[in-house]
């Protein structure tokens, strides 16, 4: 009886499925919510979790938040505000100067005098505001009683000043520049100049002439174009001052001799003669005695004389041309 009831059980299920319907279309994916379309889904991989669900939204990224700056060691921090005061106003920053930039060195005082802003070489004499320089009682009277020993003829004369800073402290006038030989015209100038001369004319000229030029006899006469003047360098509007304008220059412009024509100073260093020997002689050992020499082959404000000086310069540099 049991048995019979269990199996009317299993031909009612049976009869119940046979009689069941599939229905006509199974479930279909879902499009994801950025295609229009819908895709088949892509196999994955063994071991592979499955994506999210669709109806799940993404995680959206965080809005970027900067964190608060440290001030750096070397900067003060920035003042806290209390709560309910209101925070200070800063001050406006200043307003720069307009303008043209500063001249290099700086803005120049109202009343520094525009010449001081020049150059010595774009300077007139009257804008170098020069002084005479003081000379020693000492050593004026020691050089003046080497001049007697020689037997230069020469006379003191009161000091000169031209103002610009042209004149002598102690000037002398020269004559005769040894015993026999005259100095022409008579020259203004400072002892150790006249020295100078006297001792470049005794032991290089008066050599020199008697060893080239043995048939002209003695030297007789020295003649001079400038001693002492009050003028810049060369004559020029601008410059240094000239050591003529201090009493250490005198130019040496011939020679005369008992016999025959005087000997000019001119361009002589292709001269092949005993006569251009002795011009290059003398202006070669003019260095030994004066500390500048310029000749005619120098430049051609010099291209007719001797320009010699006595210009103290340092560690005793000379300059011969």
């Amino acid at each position: 009886m049991r048995k019979l009831s269990i199996l009317a059980i299993l031909l009612a299920a049976t009869a119940f499925l046979a009689g069941a319907r599939l229905p006509p279309h199974g479930p279909l994916p879902q499009p994801r919510p950025d295609t229009g379309a819908a895709t088949s889904p892509t196999p994955l991989p063994d071991n592979t979790e499955p994506p999210a669900p669709a109806d799940v939204p993404a995680p959206q990224p965080k809005p970027d938040v900067k964190e608060p700056e440290t001030p750096a060691a070397d900067q003060p921090s920035a003042p806290q505000t209390e709560p309910g005061k209101s925070e200070p106003a800063k001050p406006e920053p200043a307003e720069p100067m307009q303008g043209p930039p500063l001249p290099p060195g700086g803005l120049k005082s109202p009343q520094t005098p525009a010449e001081e802003n020049k150059p010595p070489a774009e300077q007139t004499l009257e804008e170098q505001h020069l002084t005479i320089e003081p000379e020693s009682d000492t050593e004026h009277a020691v050089c003046t009683a080497e001049l007697r020993a020689l037997g230069v003829v020469f006379k003191d004369t009161p000091r000169i000043d031209n103002g610009n800073g042209c004149g002598i402290d102690k000037p002398i006038i020269v004559s005769e520049v040894l015993p026999g030989i005259a100095l022409k015209p008579e020259a203004t100038i400072r002892c150790p100049a006249a020295l100078a001369l006297a001792r470049w004319l005794k032991d290089s000229v008066i050599p020199a002439a008697s060893a080239a030029l043995p048939e002209q006899g003695r030297l007789t006469t020295v003649n001079q174009a400038t001693s002492y003047m009050c003028r810049l360098r060369n004559g020029a509007e601008t410059g240094k001052i000239s050591e003529h304008a201090r009493g250490n220059a005198i130019d040496i412009a011939s020679f005369h001799f008992e016999k025959g024509e005087d000997v000019a100073v001119r361009s002589r260093r292709e001269d092949p003669t005993l006569t251009g020997a002795f011009q290059r002689t003398v202006s070669a050992a003019g260095c030994i005695y004066f500390t500048t020499v310029l000749d005619p082959e120098s430049d051609a404000a010099h291209e007719t004389h001797f320009h010699l000086d006595v210009m103290a310069r340092k560690g005793g540099y000379r300059y011969c041309h």
